[in-house]
C-alpha cells in the first residue's frame, strides 16, 4: 500500500534513511525554474548529515548540468551532489571505445558530451563502428519513423543510448527523450547499452552506497522506481509529473501495478 505524504512531508520519514537518490528533471526543475519546495528538502536533508545525489538521466557529463543548474539559482553545496547518466557512459566509451568510430544521433547541445573524442565522429552512419544516442535530431524530434527508417539498414551496429527516458516535459511541452529512439532500434532487432535509471551501474558509480539505508526519490515510474524496486531501495514517486495525468484518472495503485512497479509513498510535489 502506497502511503501519502502530502500532509506529513518527507520530514516524516527522513530519519529512516542514509542515502537519498532524487531526480532532477521532474522534481527538482521542469526544464525552466527551479522547484523552491525541493530546493528546501534537499537543503534540509544535507542538515541532518545524510547524503543526497541529485541523480539524473541527463545525456551530459557532470559539469555541464551542474553549469546549468548554476545558472537556474542553484546553490553551490546542492549541485555538488549531481551525478549523470552521460557521466557513467562517457567512463565506459573512454574505456571500451577510445579510437572507434561513432555516429551522434541527437541534438547539437549534446555535443559536449563527446567533446573530448570528436575526431572519432563519423558523419556517414554506414561508416561508424558503433551508434551513440543522446537524444533526437531537432528536426525529427518528433517522427520516431524516421529513425526507423534510419537504422533498419544497420542493426549489426551496437546502440549506446545515454538517456534511457522515453519522454520528459519541458516547462508545459512534452518532448521525446533518447529512450524512445532505442526501442525502435531494440523492437528491430539491435542491441542496446543503456546508461542511467533504472541501470544498477549509474547508482553504484554516483557513491559510496553499501549498507545505506536508501530511498529513491523521482516521478518516473520506468526510470526512477523502477530502478529503486531493481535494487531493493523505498520509493518515492512525485505524482505531479510524467504520469500525472495517469494517476489523476486511475489513481497511484493502479498505474503502478501497470508498469509493474512498487510505490511505497508519493507526493504530489517533493516537500520537506
Amino acid at each position: 500500500m502506497t502511503k501519502n505524504l502530502d500532509n506529513e512531508g518527507l520530514r516524516s520519514i527522513a530519519d529512516n534513511y542514509d542515502l537519498f537518490y532524487i531526480d532532477l528533471w521532474g522534481v527538482i526543475h521542469n526544464g525552466i525554474n527551479l522547484h523552491q519546495n525541493a530546493i528546501l528538502v534537499v537543503q534540509e536533508i544535507l542538515k541532518l548529515k545524510k547524503n543526497t545525489v541529485l541523480l539524473t538521466n541527463a545525456p551530459r557529463p557532470n559539469k555541464v548540468v551542474k553549469n546549468f543548474l548554476e545558472k537556474m539559482g542553484m546553490e553551490k553545496k546542492i549541485r555538488d551532489h549531481v551525478y549523470t547518466s552521460g557521466e557513467a557512459a562517457l567512463n565506459y566509451l573512454k574505456k571500451n571505445y577510445p579510437i572507434e568510430k561513432f555516429y551522434h544521433i541527437g541534438p547539437p547541445r549534446d555535443f559536449d558530451l563527446f567533446i573530448d573524442f570528436k575526431k572519432n565522429q563519423s558523419k556517414e552512419i554506414s561508416k561508424c563502428q558503433y551508434l551513440l544516442c543522446t537524444g533526437l535530431f531537432e528536426d525529427h524530434d518528433e517522427d520516431l519513423n524516421y529513425y526507423k527508417k534510419l537504422l533498419e539498414k544497420y542493426l549489426e551496429k551496437k546502440m549506446i543510448c545515454t538517456n534511457p527516458d522515453l519522454i520528459v516535459d519541458r516547462g508545459r511541452k512534452r518532448e521525446l527523450c533518447a529512450g524512445s529512439v532505442a526501442i525502435v532500434f531494440e523492437k528491430m532487432g539491435g542491441e542496446v547499452i543503456y546508461f542511467g535509471k533504472p541501470y544498477p551501474e549509474v547508482y553504484n558509480l554516483s557513491i559510496d552506497n553499501k549498507d545505506k539505508k536508501i530511498l529513491s526519490i523521482g516521478d518516473n515510474l520506468n526510470t526512477d522506481i523502477k530502478g529503486a524496486n531493481l535494487l531493493n531501495y523505498d520509493s518515492l514517486l512525485i505524482s505531479n509529473g510524467i504520469h500525472k495525468n495517469e494517476i489523476k484518472n486511475k489513481g497511484v495503485e493502479k498505474v503502478s501495478r501497470e508498469y509493474e512497479s512498487i510505490v511505497n509513498f508519493i507526493q504530489t510535489e517533493l516537500k520537506w
